[in-house]
């Protein structure tokens, strides 16, 4: 009797793209290591969801964003991608030569400052309408929280990178621009197709960076929930005083002691985190300038090679122009040196006449002179036809 072999049941859905491969984790003193993170680590890790996730994926298109949520921040500008939270910074694919140079430069910049740590909210701060307002970090020459310094990096990469690639296709661009006015010729012509692709995949790049910057700046709210730090001090001090308050319940004795603490609570939960948004903002304003700046080299490149297609193509329009002329003059000259051939076909015809039997050979050079004196009259009544009319110039 044969024995059926039990085979182990396939994986339907492998965990694929930038959320299942290698990542490089960056703590707040610089120190790295690569590390093997599957996608439900990563969502536990940083609580983000498998869509926020899948926008980190370098197989699929999405658009620019600097997304803010409860325990990170997903940063995806051009080439950078990186989830933040108020400890880490996760860097897919580390191994990855264009990724390396973000990792060093992270390495670098969070080992060059101490992290601040986490304080907690006292009830000191507690501001109007309930709301708690964190410890501004502007001032006083206070270190920036690590997510905002991680923040900055990855902005400050994605806009060198991005201007280091403007400043490279400038230096290209203007002398083949200048060698194409000066002679066009089909290599000249192809270099400039092929620097005009590039000026318009660094211009995309470039504008949904500043778009991106452009709706953080008008968002309160999203920068608001980029306060890692912060957020999670203030839900911490949250905790332990809805912890206090539910000690103190069991204590009182008494009807009015219970409405009283019952109030106490319900002002405690109506408080909202309020963070000051200032220092952040001033952060993205920086990088917002840096990014339209190189925006606006772009668009005088852009503007440069439109009047350079616009010379050429009124070079090209005046050669046709010439061309088209010099069609018309030979095709006058044409017509009438058909016209002389018809009346020396004339003279040759097998015919019997009293011109033919002259001797004097005067009469043949006197035929011939007048045929060509009759069509150099005309040729040149047409040529003044056509300059009084405007054909030829």
């Amino acid at each position: 009797m044969a024995t059926a072999t039990a085979t182990p049941p396939r994986r339907r859905h492998a965990a694929t793209g930038a959320a299942a491969g290698e990542w490089a984790a960056l703590s707040a003193s610089g120190e790295w290591r690569a590390e093997a993170i599957g996608k439900h680590q990563l969502v536990r890790r940083t609580g983000l969801s498998a869509r926020d996730l899948r926008a980190l994926d370098p197989a699929l298109s999405h658009p620019s964003s600097v997304m803010a949520r409860d325990r990170a921040v997903v940063v995806n500008l051009d080439r950078v991608r990186a989830v933040i939270t108020a400890t880490e910074v996760l860097v897919p694919g580390p191994r990855d030569p264009s990724v390396a140079p973000l990792v060093a430069e992270l390495r670098t910049r969070l080992a060059a400052a101490s992290p601040a740590p986490p304080r907690a909210v006292s009830d000191g701060e507690v501001g109007k309408d309930g709301g708690v307002s964190p410890p501004s970090g502007g001032g006083g020459g206070k270190a920036l929280p690590f997510e905002f310094r991680a923040l900055e990096v990855c902005l400050e990469y994605a806009c060198k990178s991005l201007e280091h690639e403007t400043s490279m296709l400038e230096k290209e661009a203007y002398p083949a621009l200048d060698a194409l006015t000066s002679r066009i010729s089909t290599l000249n012509l192809e270099h400039v197709r092929q620097i005009k692709c590039r000026l318009v995949a660094i211009a995309g790049g470039v504008h949904k960076v500043r778009d991106e910057l452009e709706h953080l700046l008008d968002d309160d709210a999203d920068m608001a929930a980029m306060h890692l730090s912060e957020k999670a001090a203030f839900q911490a001090a949250s905790q332990s005083s809805r912890f206090d308050i539910g000690t103190e319940l069991v204590e009182i004795d008494g009807e009015g002691d219970e409405d009283e603490a019952g109030t106490e609570q319900e002002e405690q939960g109506s408080m909202t985190f309020m963070p000051k948004i200032d220092e952040l903002e001033s952060l993205l304003e920086v990088y917002f300038v840096q990014i339209d700046g190189t925006l606006n080299k772009l668009s005088t490149l852009r503007e440069y090679v439109d009047d350079t297609e616009d010379y050429i193509n009124i070079m090209l329009d005046d050669k046709q122009n010439q061309l088209l002329q010099m069609g018309v003059v030979l095709s006058t000259v044409t017509l009438l040196v058909t016209s002389a051939v018809v009346v020396t076909a004339i003279f040759g015809m097998n015919i019997h006449i009293a011109l033919y039997r002259i001797t004097d050979l005067n009469v043949f050079w006197e035929a011939v002179g007048g045929t060509l004196a009759g069509v150099a009259m005309l040729f040149l009544g047409a040529m003044l036809y056509y300059w009084k009319n405007g054909i030829l110039r």
